[in-house]
Protein backbone atom coordinates (compact mmCIF):
# COMPACT_ATOMS: atom_id res chain seq x y z
CA UNK A 1 0.00 0.00 0.00
CA UNK A 2 2.62 2.61 0.88
CA UNK A 3 4.53 1.72 -2.18
CA UNK A 4 1.16 2.17 -4.36
CA UNK A 5 1.11 5.85 -2.67
CA UNK A 6 4.96 6.20 -3.48
CA UNK A 7 4.48 5.57 -6.66
CA UNK A 8 1.29 7.88 -7.26
CA UNK A 9 3.35 11.21 -6.08
CA UNK A 10 4.62 13.61 -8.31
CA UNK A 11 7.84 14.02 -6.98
CA UNK A 12 9.03 10.58 -7.10
CA UNK A 13 8.36 10.54 -11.13
CA UNK A 14 10.41 13.65 -10.73
CA UNK A 15 13.77 11.95 -9.65
CA UNK A 16 12.89 8.90 -11.40
CA UNK A 17 13.26 10.87 -14.28
CA UNK A 18 15.98 12.98 -13.45
CA UNK A 19 17.56 10.05 -12.63
CA UNK A 20 17.43 8.13 -15.94
CA UNK A 21 18.36 11.29 -17.57
CA UNK A 22 21.68 11.32 -15.35
CA UNK A 23 22.25 7.66 -16.55
CA UNK A 24 21.93 8.63 -19.85
CA UNK A 25 24.09 11.46 -20.02
CA UNK A 26 26.34 9.42 -17.66
CA UNK A 27 26.92 6.56 -20.91
CA UNK A 28 27.02 8.88 -23.13
CA UNK A 29 29.97 10.63 -21.23
CA UNK A 30 32.17 7.83 -20.19
CA UNK A 31 30.65 4.56 -22.45
CA UNK A 32 32.34 2.43 -20.49
CA UNK A 33 31.18 -0.15 -22.55
CA UNK A 34 35.04 0.50 -24.40
CA UNK A 35 37.17 -0.81 -21.95
CA UNK A 36 36.33 -4.01 -22.45
CA UNK A 37 36.19 -3.65 -26.25
CA UNK A 38 38.90 -3.91 -28.80
CA UNK A 39 39.45 -2.42 -32.23
CA UNK A 40 42.27 -4.09 -34.50
CA UNK A 41 44.05 -2.25 -37.05
CA UNK A 42 47.12 -3.85 -38.99
CA UNK A 43 48.08 -1.37 -42.03
CA UNK A 44 51.03 -1.97 -43.72
CA UNK A 45 53.85 -0.12 -43.83
CA UNK A 46 53.44 2.47 -46.41
CA UNK A 47 54.42 0.99 -49.91
CA UNK A 48 58.00 2.01 -50.57
CA UNK A 49 58.00 3.22 -54.28
CA UNK A 50 60.52 3.22 -57.42
CA UNK A 51 63.11 6.25 -57.52
CA UNK A 52 63.86 7.88 -60.53
CA UNK A 53 68.21 7.70 -61.49
CA UNK A 54 70.33 4.89 -62.40
CA UNK A 55 67.93 1.83 -63.25
CA UNK A 56 69.55 -1.99 -62.93
CA UNK A 57 69.34 -4.42 -65.52
CA UNK A 58 68.52 -8.04 -64.72
CA UNK A 59 68.70 -10.96 -67.26
CA UNK A 60 65.96 -13.88 -66.85
CA UNK A 61 67.09 -16.54 -69.98
CA UNK A 62 70.76 -15.99 -71.73
CA UNK A 63 70.14 -14.88 -74.87
CA UNK A 64 66.78 -12.31 -73.93
CA UNK A 65 67.33 -8.94 -73.99
CA UNK A 66 68.03 -7.70 -70.10
CA UNK A 67 64.69 -6.20 -68.93
CA UNK A 68 65.37 -2.93 -66.48
CA UNK A 69 64.74 -2.96 -62.79
CA UNK A 70 64.22 -0.16 -60.96
CA UNK A 71 66.14 0.70 -57.63
CA UNK A 72 63.19 0.95 -54.54
CA UNK A 73 63.63 2.58 -52.08
CA UNK A 74 62.79 2.69 -48.14
CA UNK A 75 61.36 5.05 -46.21
CA UNK A 76 63.74 7.19 -44.40
CA UNK A 77 63.20 7.08 -40.38
CA UNK A 78 63.14 10.75 -39.33
CA UNK A 79 62.42 9.67 -35.72
CA UNK A 80 61.49 7.05 -33.02
CA UNK A 81 60.34 6.75 -29.48
CA UNK A 82 58.00 3.94 -27.34
CA UNK A 83 55.37 4.24 -25.66
CA UNK A 84 54.60 4.95 -21.52
CA UNK A 85 51.51 4.74 -20.05
CA UNK A 86 49.14 7.66 -18.80
CA UNK A 87 46.00 7.21 -17.86
CA UNK A 88 45.58 3.36 -19.59
CA UNK A 89 48.27 1.04 -19.63
CA UNK A 90 49.63 1.36 -23.33
CA UNK A 91 52.52 -0.12 -25.12
CA UNK A 92 53.68 -0.32 -28.35
CA UNK A 93 56.25 2.08 -30.51
CA UNK A 94 56.51 5.00 -33.31
CA UNK A 95 57.87 6.40 -36.10
CA UNK A 96 57.76 9.50 -38.16
CA UNK A 97 59.26 8.18 -41.42
CA UNK A 98 59.81 10.23 -44.83
CA UNK A 99 58.17 8.28 -48.16
CA UNK A 100 60.19 8.76 -51.35
CA UNK A 101 57.86 10.79 -52.44
CA UNK A 102 58.84 13.54 -49.39
CA UNK A 103 55.40 12.75 -47.66
CA UNK A 104 55.93 12.12 -43.99
CA UNK A 105 53.47 9.95 -42.11
CA UNK A 106 53.64 8.96 -38.18
CA UNK A 107 53.37 5.27 -37.98
CA UNK A 108 52.20 3.54 -35.34
CA UNK A 109 53.35 -0.15 -34.19
CA UNK A 110 52.17 -2.57 -32.40
CA UNK A 111 50.09 -0.30 -29.76
CA UNK A 112 48.66 -2.06 -26.78
CA UNK A 113 46.34 0.65 -25.37
CA UNK A 114 42.18 0.40 -24.12
CA UNK A 115 39.65 2.28 -26.32
CA UNK A 116 38.04 4.93 -25.34
CA UNK A 117 35.36 7.28 -26.26
CA UNK A 118 36.84 10.25 -28.60
CA UNK A 119 40.50 8.93 -29.00
CA UNK A 120 42.96 11.36 -31.41
CA UNK A 121 46.26 11.21 -32.58
CA UNK A 122 48.20 14.33 -31.57
CA UNK A 123 51.78 15.15 -31.83
CA UNK A 124 52.47 17.46 -29.46
CA UNK A 125 55.47 20.27 -28.71
CA UNK A 126 55.66 19.41 -24.88
CA UNK A 127 57.73 16.90 -23.40
CA UNK A 128 56.64 13.26 -22.27
CA UNK A 129 56.09 12.78 -18.51
CA UNK A 130 56.20 9.94 -16.35
CA UNK A 131 52.70 9.11 -14.57
CA UNK A 132 50.39 11.55 -13.43
CA UNK A 133 52.30 14.56 -14.63
CA UNK A 134 52.04 13.43 -17.68
CA UNK A 135 48.27 12.69 -18.54
CA UNK A 136 47.31 16.75 -18.84
CA UNK A 137 50.43 18.47 -20.35
CA UNK A 138 50.38 17.42 -24.14
CA UNK A 139 47.97 20.43 -24.60
CA UNK A 140 49.86 22.88 -22.93
CA UNK A 141 51.27 24.20 -25.85
CA UNK A 142 51.30 23.39 -29.51
CA UNK A 143 49.82 20.33 -30.87
CA UNK A 144 49.20 18.69 -34.32
CA UNK A 145 46.09 16.30 -34.61
CA UNK A 146 46.23 13.65 -36.71
CA UNK A 147 42.92 12.57 -36.70
CA UNK A 148 41.19 9.58 -35.10
CA UNK A 149 42.63 6.84 -33.19
CA UNK A 150 41.96 4.15 -35.69
CA UNK A 151 42.25 0.99 -33.22
CA UNK A 152 43.46 0.88 -29.55
CA UNK A 153 45.61 -2.69 -30.71
CA UNK A 154 47.73 -2.94 -34.22
CA UNK A 155 49.85 -1.43 -36.31
CA UNK A 156 48.52 2.29 -38.52
CA UNK A 157 49.43 5.15 -40.54
CA UNK A 158 48.43 8.42 -39.84
CA UNK A 159 49.82 11.08 -42.77
CA UNK A 160 51.58 14.56 -41.42
CA UNK A 161 50.80 17.38 -43.00
CA UNK A 162 53.31 19.06 -45.39
CA UNK A 163 53.49 21.88 -43.35
CA UNK A 164 54.31 20.48 -40.29
CA UNK A 165 57.18 21.29 -38.23
CA UNK A 166 58.02 18.14 -37.21
CA UNK A 167 61.37 19.97 -35.63
CA UNK A 168 59.42 21.30 -32.76
CA UNK A 169 56.35 18.72 -32.64
CA UNK A 170 58.62 16.17 -30.29
CA UNK A 171 56.12 13.82 -29.11
CA UNK A 172 53.47 11.47 -30.06
CA UNK A 173 50.21 11.07 -27.83
CA UNK A 174 47.14 8.87 -27.62
CA UNK A 175 44.85 11.69 -26.45
CA UNK A 176 41.24 11.92 -25.29
CA UNK A 177 39.72 14.96 -26.18
CA UNK A 178 36.54 14.09 -24.16
CA UNK A 179 38.04 14.31 -21.14
CA UNK A 180 41.74 15.83 -22.02
CA UNK A 181 43.81 13.54 -20.78
CA UNK A 182 46.79 11.40 -22.45
CA UNK A 183 46.22 7.33 -22.53
CA UNK A 184 50.06 7.34 -23.59
CA UNK A 185 52.83 8.82 -25.08
CA UNK A 186 56.31 8.38 -26.47
CA UNK A 187 58.92 10.94 -27.05
CA UNK A 188 59.93 11.47 -30.72
CA UNK A 189 63.62 11.24 -30.46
Amino acid sequence: MRVKRLLRHPVTWGVLTLGAVALGVALYLFQPWRLFTTVEVNEALPAATASPGPVATRQDEPGEPAKATEPVREPKVLAKGTFISHEHETEGGARVLELPDGSRVLRIENLDTSDGPDLRVWLSDQPVKKGNAGWFNLDDGKHLELGDLKGNKGNANYAIPAGADLDSLKSVTIWCKRFSVSFGAAALT
